[in-house]
């Protein structure tokens, strides 16, 4: 609970700050218009409409004055007004008089701090001087209320903390993190692209493609350990089975269509209707449930160019999809053979995470009676982990709740990508059932559940959790080749067929360039070993093994080749 408390003072305090610097740039920019300042994940932010543009080289000077304000120590006090008198203070302001269109009639609160006031509901602190630490961090550009019709404002991007000490560990792991960028390092290191003529489509290289098939191939094999039969279903499909479940009505505006022989089909945004149709192609009998059917699928979803990022936020992804079809007594055994096959794939990458229960909604579909035998049921699960768990009232999903899983990387940035959601809404509107050991027709209960999320997604997060320097079972070169001169070519040209024909995945470079420079260059390009090859290793049949961190040792090739397949299986 005091996490959430902390939280939540946090926030507050840097609600607080974007006032601050509201009032820096009205001081600075006398005839700016205001839009909106809210606290965010990791500072806060301002939208402001400037007569001349602004870039990130006006920020000092404007951080400059938000100091002098924090300075002047202005208490933050709240009063109301009426609407009408609103409106005669917001006069000057057409974005504020916008938003205040959109109250109701009654009190209006405005929040002043020294000469500036704004239209707010609040919290803030008590007195500027509580900001103990504030940096602005970037300029860049919004639309008025997220719409594309609307005036492009220009956002200024801080954070602020209650000391020096946190924002200078902030700011040196915003660092690190620029570092290890996954757009920055998957050019660097030849993964993938994107180009104008596709935008949010990633292109991917052939290094990028041997991460991918070694992600898919460790997924398949943990998924046919727990069970489950791999299926594909079509990207396109026809507007009647996306009326069906609903995604037609609720979904339209991200779905990409088009017209085959006079009849409305959708690229599908998701995999479950696809899915479904193949549980209901036969009658299952209770004796096969459940029934776990997972598919690598590719979905498109149409995003707005300004939210793209990287691997981050596309428009075509795979989902590592995976449909459950049960009695409603496995519920209980069902989500916990989920939760370890998590813990079993996530532990590999070296990946912590914690778990959140989301339940009932408001608006849902189900019995009330369901509604608790499936929270129990996933509450009942998550205690038996042994792990703590956060729990989300009302923030389930309409047809179900779910369980969210939320990994930490080595930066400890959290990244929502597993879920766990039943559903008794989609069994019900396609008709399934299974027969029963009384020979009567019942209503299966449906699992969606993914562990990668998206599999591009996934692998951004994973270059940059390990920096680009995958452990050697997931590195697309696992050993660079170097030779010293031309005459060591063919005992490199040898080690390299030894190192295939054991799958193990080399490079050779033969180059005419000095030892240091390759050596240097394979540190750059992150591999994991690098077998050196001069006169020495050529007449003693050795090699000069260094790792990306610059241990070297002296080893025979059957040695190397033993130590290679011993870190590969294990999946150091």
């Amino acid at each position: 609970m005091s996490g959430e408390q902390n939280s939540s003072e946090l926030s507050t305090l840097r609600h607080s700050a974007s006032h601050i610097l509201a009032a820096a740039v009205k001081r600075l920019y006398p005839g700016v218009s205001l839009a909106i300042g809210p606290a965010i994940a990791d500072g806060f932010y301002y939208d402001f409409d400037f007569a001349e543009p602004i870039s990130d080289k006006d920020l000092p000077a404007i951080e400059k004055e938000m100091r002098k304000i924090i300075k002047q120590n202005p208490h933050f006090t709240r009063r109301t007004v009426s609407k009408a008198e609103a409106e005669k203070l917001l006069k000057d302001e057409p974005y504020k008089l916008e938003l205040l269109a959109d109250l109701t009639d009654g009190e209006i609160s405005f929040y002043d701090s020294g000469d500036f006031s704004d239209l707010c509901a609040g919290p803030h602190v008590e007195k500027a001087s509580q900001i103990k630490a504030v940096k602005l961090l970037k300029v860049a550009g919004a639309y008025w209320r997220g719409s594309e019709k609307n005036k492009m404002l220009t956002r200024i991007y801080g954070t602020a903390f209650t000391s020096p000490e946190e924002l200078e560990n902030y700011l040196q792991v915003q660092e690190e993190a620029l570092q290890r960028d996954h757009r920055k390092l998957g050019k660097e290191l030849d993964l993938f692209s994107f180009h104008e003529e596709g935008l949010g489509f990633p292109f991917f290289h052939n290094k990028g493609m041997i991460l991918w098939n070694t992600l898919l191939d460790f997924w398949r094999e943990k998924h046919r350990k727990y069970g489950y039969q791999e299926t594909k279903t079509p990207v396109l499909l026809n507007r009647a089975l996306w009326e069906k479940s609903g995604h037609w009505f609720n979904y339209r505006e991200n779905m990409y269509t088009t017209r085959i022989d006079d009849e409305d089909f959708a690229i599908k945004p998701m995999n479950c209707p696809g899915g479904i149709l193949l549980y209901g192609e036969t009658q299952h009998s209770y004796r096969e449930l459940p029934l776990r059917s997972a598919e690598i699928g590719l979905v498109h979803r149409h995003e707005k160019s300004g939210v793209l990022s990287g691997l981050f936020r596309v428009r075509a992804f795979h989902q590592d999809d995976a449909h459950v079809f049960m009695t409603p007594e496995q519920i209980l055994p069902e989500i916990q053979n989920v939760l370890k096959l998590v813990e079993e794939m996530y532990s590999v990458f070296g990946l912590s995470y914690h778990l959140e229960l989301s339940t009932r909604p408001e608006k849902s579909v189900g019995s009330d009676e369901a509604w608790a035998h499936s929270e129990r049921a996933l509450e009942d699960a998550l205690k038996i982990t042994g792990r703590e768990y956060k729990v989300n009232p009302g923030d389930g999903a309409f047809y179900g709740p779910k369980i969210d899983i939320h990994i930490k990387d080595a930066l400890g940035r959290t990244w929502q990508c597993g879920t766990i959601q039943l559903d008794m809404n989609l069994p019900e509107l396609f008709d399934l059932s299974y027969i029963g050991p009384d020979d009567q027709k019942h209503r299966p209960v449906m699992i969606h559940r993914v562990v990668y999320g998206s599999m591009e997604r996934f692998l951004g997060i994973l270059i940059e959790h390990y920096a680009g320097k995958f452990p050697l079972w997931l590195a697309p070169v696992q050993v660079k080749i170097l030779t010293i001169s031309d005459k060591h070519n063919e005992y490199a040209q040898k080690l390299f067929d030894q190192l295939t024909a054991e799958n193990i995945r080399a490079e050779l470079d033969t180059r005419s360039e000095k030892i240091g420079y390759k050596i240097r260059q394979a540190q750059m390009e992150k591999v994991g070993y690098m077998a050196v090859l001069g006169d020495k290793e050529c007449a003693e049949n050795t090699l000069s093994v260094r790792d990306r961190e610059g241990q070297s040792e002296t080893l025979k090739t059957e040695d190397f080749i033993g130590k290679l397949r011993q870190e590969i299986r294990e999946r150091k």
